[in-house]
């Protein structure tokens, strides 16, 4: 969700509960786009950090201090000399009457900016007020400084009419709020019925998805959504086609977010899809609840905020690095199954070498009678009840040269047949690695995890061997089998064996760890290396192994001892195998789980790490969880 005028709104609440009347002591530019003001109020010392940046822009109090560059920018400069010591009146969101008279406007707008009033005294010592205005608007994100006539003095990022034609963000330009006039003001729109209707029943006619959001000021795709789906209306439905009934209950339901708001009722909160951050908001997000969503709430909007961008931000730095990863993935996957492909077909075209034996069988028997010059031949087929059989001849052999050609075909796709075996086991064996790898790059947290990964591709002669030692991995593949018949199961897991690298150690990856109902430890591999020892180091031979069958997941330990494994223990381990697989990442709402005890498995020689098999198991079907 983008930082819309819902989140800015609670987090003005809660700057005013905290800062107002606070005086700037120290004012610091850490990053060309981002400023960290230290303020004391209330005999504490509280950082605000200001942050333009295109990609994490946002207005929150943070607790650590960071460093700053030893030379201050210009822009740094001019906010210390023009705002150092001084002290905030007033935190608010401004309306579209800001930019005609500030010192009128009572701050009760929706906009994506939050304004700063600070009163300090001038060069001559008389009192002055300046705004301090954080645009929260993605890349055209900015910090600006005006007097209290809303004249610029200087902005963190200046805006040519090269740059834009609609608003030019430099010293001594007049500031006023972009599109202001646009779209409708939410405060005043919820208390108007018929105004509302009138706005959504408007031209361009649109679905109401994209109608609530295009036309009312401060929110976003995710809270249109949310709105909708509290009144049980179809998104897709243009406001021309759209019922009185569902028209005055999305009203409904829109005046009483817009209640909340208004009054300052907030409930901050991070929604996370499975185990990945995806949303946060200031307000309840009833439609991102239960299935595969799952809601943290919290009593600060600054605490969401900077939890959802640290998070986002490593997500999107580890999905960078492991772009490497991934394309050599997709180019050998490609590969393998293209191969194959082949290699079946050319399998298959081996089936036809046992009508070549029958046929030499029978020359050899019957085809004293042939005179020469046939170009075919009939004859009693006795491996066929009798019946007659015409077998193509070549005209210029003799029978028995005919029946040796025969032979020597068969002898031929015999030959074949059992090399492309060998080959079809392998290009499976290398395809389910790959699956594996694939797996496991989705539980990649850190640079040790990739580069476990990339040591394992490196091991297994996927890549150059150069590259041993920079990868890091996730679950693995598994083919499990029942009853009697060998199980196979490729893992993930890692305990990568630290390298000394300059005056440290690389930083180790280490398997998930969950207590279960029954307070018995539960580990879950995420790579190949964690899987193999998980299974072989970490697991006695009483604890019961988890994989997810006939797929790449996980290996999951459940951690018993000689006691019985408890029933609980049991549906929970098997759920965390189901949701650490392929399967389960692709939301899968059923998935079979094989589980042993760990004796019953055993290494494949010479395959990658963490495949095993096991001849007997017992298997569940169940829902893929991961909040055990």
């Amino acid at each position: 969700m983008a930082y819309d005028g819902i989140a800015a709104a609670a987090a003005v609440k809660e700057l005013n509960d905290r800062l107002l009347m606070g005086s700037i002591t120290k004012v610091a530019q850490p990053e060309k786009d981002e400023l960290l003001l230290t303020l004391k109020c209330n005999r504490q010392q509280l950082r605000l950090l200001i942050s333009a940046n295109a990609s994490t822009p946002m207005v929150c109090l943070k607790e650590e201090n960071e460093l700053s560059p030893v030379t201050a920018p210009n822009f740094c400069m001019a906010l210390r000399k023009h705002i150092g010591g001084g002290r905030v009146v007033r935190i608010f969101q401004p309306s579209s009457a800001f930019a005609a008279d500030a010192a009128e406007c009572q701050g009760d707008g929706l906009e994506r900016i939050i304004v700063f009033e600070i009163e300090h005294l001038d060069e001559m010592g008389d009192l002055s007020t300046k705004y301090l205005i954080a645009e929260i608007m993605g890349k055209h994100s900015n910090i600006i400084l005006t007097k209290n006539d809303l004249t610029i003095i200087d902005s963190i990022k200046h805006v040519s009419h090269m740059t834009s034609s609609v608003r030019e963000v430099l010293p001594g330009r007049k500031y006023f709020i972009p599109d202001a006039a646009s779209k409708a003001d939410p405060i005043a729109l919820y208390k108007d019925e018929q105004a509302f209707n009138e706005l959504m029943k408007k031209e361009p006619v649109l679905p109401l998805y994209k109608k609530i959001y295009m036309s009312i000021t401060g929110l976003s795709p995710a809270m249109s959504a949310e709105l909708l789906s509290r009144a049980g209306v179809d998104g897709d439905i243009t406001g021309n086609a759209v019922s009185e009934a569902e028209l005055a209950g999305l009203y409904r339901e829109f005046a009483a977010l817009m209640t909340d708001v208004d009054e300052g009722r907030f409930e901050p909160c991070v929604i996370y899809d499975k185990d990945r951050i995806s949303e946060f908001s200031g307000v309840r997000l009833r439609s991102l609840e239960g299935g595969d969503f799952k809601a943290e709430y919290f009593d600060s909007m600054s605490e969401v905020i900077r939890l959802f961008y640290e998070k986002k931000d490593k997500q999107n730095r580890i999905r960078a690095k492991s772009e490497d990863i991934r394309h050599i993935l997709k180019t050998l996957t490609e590969r393998a199954a293209k191969k194959l492909e082949l290699l079946e077909k050319q399998y298959a075209d081996t089936d036809k070498r046992d009508k070549y034996r029958v046929w030499g069988e029978l020359l050899n028997t019957y085809g004293y009678s042939l005179k020469g010059g046939e170009e075919s031949f009939e004859c009693e087929n006795y491996y066929d009840e009798g019946r007659l059989i015409r077998i193509p001849l070549d005209k210029q052999l003799t029978g028995a040269e005919n029946a040796k050609k025969y032979f020597d075909k068969y002898q031929k796709l015999k030959r074949t047949r059992e090399a492309v075996a060998l080959q079809l086991e392998e290009c499976r064996n290398t395809l389910y690695q790959l699956d594996s790898i694939g797996n496991s790059l989705s539980l990649c947290e850190n640079e040790a995890d990739l580069n476990e990964l990339r040591r394992e591709m490196a091991e297994s002669g996927l890549t150059g061997r150069g590259s041993a030692g920079s990868f890091s991995g996730n679950a693995g593949a598994g083919r499990t089998g029942q009853g009697g018949k060998n199980g196979r199961s490729g893992g993930s897991g890692s305990s990568p064996v630290s390298k000394k690298g300059g005056k440290g150690r690389e930083e180790k990856s280490k398997p998930l760890h969950f207590v279960s109902s029954d307070g018995i430890d539960i580990y879950v591999g995420r790579n190949n290396y964690q899987n193999e020892e998980l299974d072989f180091k970490v697991a006695d031979n009483s604890d019961w192994w988890f994989h997810a069958k006939n797929i790449a997941g996980s290996h999951v330990i459940a951690k018993t001892g000689p006691k019985e494994l408890p029933d609980r223990t049991c549906l929970e381990a098997a759920a965390l195998a189901a949701y650490y697989s392929k399967a389960g990442a692709a939301g899968t709402s059923k998935v079979e789980v094989d589980y042993v005890k760990k004796k019953e498995l055993r290494r494949v020689p010479g395959a990658a790490p963490g495949f095993v098999i096991y001849h007997t198991n017992y298997s569940i079907m169940i829902e893929p969880k991961a909040d055990i």
